[in-house]
């Protein structure tokens, strides 16, 4: 089998994000089981940088022992591009037109899209994630045979843009990390020969949790709910703030909200003393702060994995998510490691549930630790990839 490149906007060792660590972690895990992988990508820095900007030098660089190969990106035009973006975020289709625009003032990268077409004889695939930038639209493009996504889908304006449904029902094959994900790709999408597996993301199961080391440390002792992830709308952690408002309210007791990772939101006046905001965290301490909580709520409604669901739950606790979330209700589902809500009752009701509940609290999760290690060990994870790019590779030589 020939190398693997995996494709991605932008690139470097400790650029947060969901595609950005998942292609880190996939790579690294791939590279140790010994298969030959490479990253391409653009010298751009990272998302919320200019994407008109060259930040990196072209060339080869080697991150955790992979080559990554960094191209130059073209001038964009961002006003236009950014007119179009805010009628997609409205959830306002676009025109044809506007489409083309769209994806042509996207970040773009004509290097390396030249460099795909010319070395694609040198790989066995070209792996795609995320979906909607171009990079992944014009790389497809450059050899569709070969191409491989890791789309991350989510039930948004994008994912029904005319442009994207005609080139990507061409590519080889779709890895997703949910079976959620794969439904929705299949209503909007013919999959119908596209080699397809949900795969999931790799975890390492043998992390520990020491729950009173956390307490100790941040000197918090009371019962808490935990919430783990970037502090913005789009996570919806607006909402969670709003019900723990009320639920404080409407069942008083000495029960904290503690707030772990970045960004800003602003505490509700009537909580501010029952709501932590720790920030960013060590890795050691946001396992302890796992394994201290009652449970982990994960508000969000468009997830297309999530990495704090199973690390709560290899730490042996319990999670509270959203019901419109297809893809953490069906994890919440199949593992009986957790609970989802709708409304505030139901939030009402499944905290109090799982407080009141010690028992099958703890019951559920370990139902979701051992759910993690039989699906999502590394292990498992990189022998399914392996016999994916396989299957991959003997049809090609057909």
């Amino acid at each position: 089998m020939k190398k693997i490149a995996f494709v991605i906007p932008w690139y470097a060792e400790k650029i947060p994000g969901g595609a950005e660590m998942e292609t880190r972690e996939v790579t690294k895990h791939l590279h140790q089981a010994g298969m030959e992988v490479e990253i391409l990508t653009t010298c751009v820095r990272e998302f919320v940088s200019d994407w008109n900007e060259n930040y990196y030098p072209e060339g080869i660089e080697i991150i955790q022992e992979i080559p990554v190969r960094r191209f130059k990106v073209r001038k964009r035009n961002t006003k236009v591009f950014d007119e179009i973006n805010l009628k997609l975020m409205n959830h306002i289709q676009p025109t044809e037109q506007e489409e083309k625009i769209f994806i042509q003032e996207m970040i773009n990268s004509p290097d390396l899209y030249q460099y795909i077409a010319e070395n694609q004889e040198n790989y066995t695939a070209f792996v795609y994630i995320p979906y909607m930038f171009g990079t992944t639209y014009y790389g497809i493009k450059a050899c569709p045979q070969k191409a491989v996504m890791i789309p991350c889908f989510h039930d948004e304006a994008y994912l029904y843009m005319k442009i994207y449904r005609e080139l990507y029902c061409q590519v080889a094959g779709m890895i997703f990390n949910a079976k959620p994900e794969l439904e929705l790709t299949e209503k909007v999408y013919d999959t119908s020969k596209i080699q397809k597996i949900v795969m999931g993301i790799g975890m390492d199961i043998n992390l520990e949790s020491y729950p009173e080391e956390f307490r100790k440390k941040f000197k918090i002792q009371e019962k808490f709910i935990l919430y783990a992830g970037r502090k913005d709308l789009g996570k919806n952690v607006h909402v969670l703030l709003k019900y723990f408002e009320q639920f404080k309210k409407r069942n008083p007791s000495d029960l904290k909200l503690v707030l772990i990772g970045g960004g800003e939101i602003e505490i509700p006046v009537g909580v501010k003393q029952d709501i932590i905001d720790l920030g960013f965290v060590e890795i050691q301490d946001k396992y302890n702060a796992y394994g201290a909580a009652e449970l982990l709520c994960q508000p969000s409604k468009n997830e297309s994995f999530s990495l704090v669901i199973m690390e709560s739950w290899l730490c042996k606790r319990p999670v509270l998510v959203h019901e419109a979330c297809k893809v953490t209700k069906n994890f919440a589902r199949e593992s009986s490691g957790g609970l989802y809500f709708n409304n505030y009752f139901e939030f009402e009701g499944c905290v109090n549930y799982f407080l009141k509940n010690q028992e099958i609290a703890n019951q559920m999760g370990l139902n979701g630790r051992d759910y993690v290690r039989k699906h999502f060990d590394w292990n498992v994870i990189i022998e399914k990839y392996r016999q994916f790019f396989e299957t991959l590779d003997q049809k090609q030589t057909i």
